[in-house]
């Protein structure tokens, strides 16, 4: 039986789509083994969102065809869209496909074995407008299963590759997430995350369907206890979308709304498509929802040209919006991008300098959230046992705070009331209280 190993750079999707590559060979009657060991296929699914996922991705490749130089190196994803001749000049690299046509894959490995001919089987990106169907009946992880619902994105932001490494906006057809929900809640999962490269921007293309229907629709399917949308754009939190969240039980009180920068005139260069009042509005209205409501971000330091005094504004625009938690990114150049063009490039070390400040108020807004859960009761799905400390299982909330509570290996995937004990970040210790899972009465 032939064996195939996978290695994953990137985002979410990535592993989302590795995970829909594997149900292929399994099909195709494939074992899966680790990617360090020797197997018949490697299957590499690579990232280009900076030039070092670029570099990254070309060392992973080198490696799989030393771990064995008789295999069938098949690399794929963003830098495969992107740089496919690159790829190809690799001694040893056998099969390049792209964003697209993943279901072709094993087709191109069979038809090598008898050819021996390397095949470079990557089209224009730009001319698909169509959604390729992959279906993930399963995770690995227990717990959380992302639900992919579109792919691509038409922004264009002066700092960004995607729409050339994903293509254009393209939804799923709405029967296919509803099925694909319907299947993730009989495989156990309570909790799907929403996923895609431009997630909320779902149903731009299509003529009378949008995401707040598509949020409507994934409310009556029965068993989805919680329903997260991995990242929504400002500009797509529309009253729309607001009035389906507030009228549902399902939607959790945490988003992911990538900010960027808290200064309007970088916003401009970024060419966002929103400026901070308009960004600070929107999450006003969902606090009226939600009172204790997460909102985590990414932020870009350093984006070219950015002066002191922007800067500042940044620092002050986070400060003012109580985030839960940032993720950030220094401003990395990546090319072909207009912004890589720019001749007013931020010096390496006043971008780092910028980075560490952020970080430590990354910290002090995070702790600062999660105090207020001191002694509350909360629903956490225990996820894993935490490391070195049995009995003890790590999870999640609704809103997204990671904590530490007493469990047993049946309650993983369950839903659990936990006493928060001690707040702190990065992760609550919790004190059991009871499993509420419908489906879980033997452990009540």
């Amino acid at each position: 039986m032939a064996s195939v190993a996978f290695h994953t750079l990137g985002c979410k999707v990535n592993h989302y789509e590795t995970e829909a590559i594997w149900q292929l060979f399994k099909e195709a009657g494939y074992t899966q083994t680790a990617d360090e060991n020797p197997a018949d296929v490697y299957v590499i699914n690579t990232c280009t969102v900076t030039n070092t996922g670029d570099k990254k991705s070309r060392q992973v490749i080198r490696r799989s065809i030393r771990n064995n130089p008789d295999a069938v190196i098949c690399v794929t994803g963003c830098y495969a869209q992107t740089s496919s001749a690159e790829i190809m000049d690799i001694p040893g690299v056998d099969i390049v496909v792209g964003t697209q046509d993943r279901k072709k894959m094993i087709g191109y490995i069979e038809e090598f074995k008898q050819t021996r001919e390397p095949k470079n089987a990557v089209g224009n990106i730009m001319k698909t407008r169509t959604y390729e169907e992959l279906d993930v009946p399963a995770f690995r992880d227990r717990t959380r299963a992302s639900l992919k619902i579109q792919e691509g994105c038409n922004n264009f932001c002066t700092f960004c590759i995607i729409p050339w490494a994903k293509g254009l906006l393209r939804s799923r057809e709405p029967e296919q997430v509803l099925q694909q929900a319907k299947q993730l809640v009989e495989a156990g999962y309570k909790e799907i995350v929403l996923t895609g490269i431009h997630t909320a921007g779902y149903g731009e293309d299509f003529k009378d369907y949008n995401f707040a229907k598509l949020l409507q629709q994934l409310e009556e399917v029965e068993g989805i206890k919680r329903l997260r949308i991995s990242s929504i754009e400002a500009s797509q939190i529309t009253d729309e979308v607001i009035q389906v969240v507030k009228n549902s039980n399902k939607i959790v009180n945490h988003f992911h709304i990538p900010l960027q920068a808290g200064s309007d005139t970088v916003l401009k260069r970024m060419r966002r498509k929103y400026t901070t009042q308009f960004y600070k509005e929107r999450v006003a209205k969902l606090k009226q929802i939600f009172p204790d409501l997460a909102i985590t971000t990414d932020v870009i330091v350093g984006f070219p040209g950015e002066t002191e005094e922007e800067f500042q504004e940044t620092y002050a625009f986070i400060q003012e919006m109580s985030y839960s938690e940032l993720h950030v990114f220094p401003y990395s150049k990546r090319t072909g991008t207009p912004a890589a063009r720019r001749d007013d490039q931020v010096d390496d070390n006043v971008k780092q300098a910028r980075v560490q400040k952020l970080i430590a108020l990354s910290e002090q807004l995070a702790k600062q959230y999660v105090s207020s859960f001191e002694n509350e009761v909360v629903e956490v799905i225990p996820e894993e046992e935490a490391k070195g400390d049995s009995g003890m299982f790590v999870g999640y909330t609704s809103n997204y705070l990671k904590v530490r509570v007493p469990a047993t290996k049946e309650m993983v995937g369950q839903i659990v009331k936990a006493k928060i004990t001690r707040a702190g970040y990065p992760e609550s210790e919790a004190e059991f209280v009871r499993v509420i899972d419908h489906d879980a009465k033997q452990f009540v």
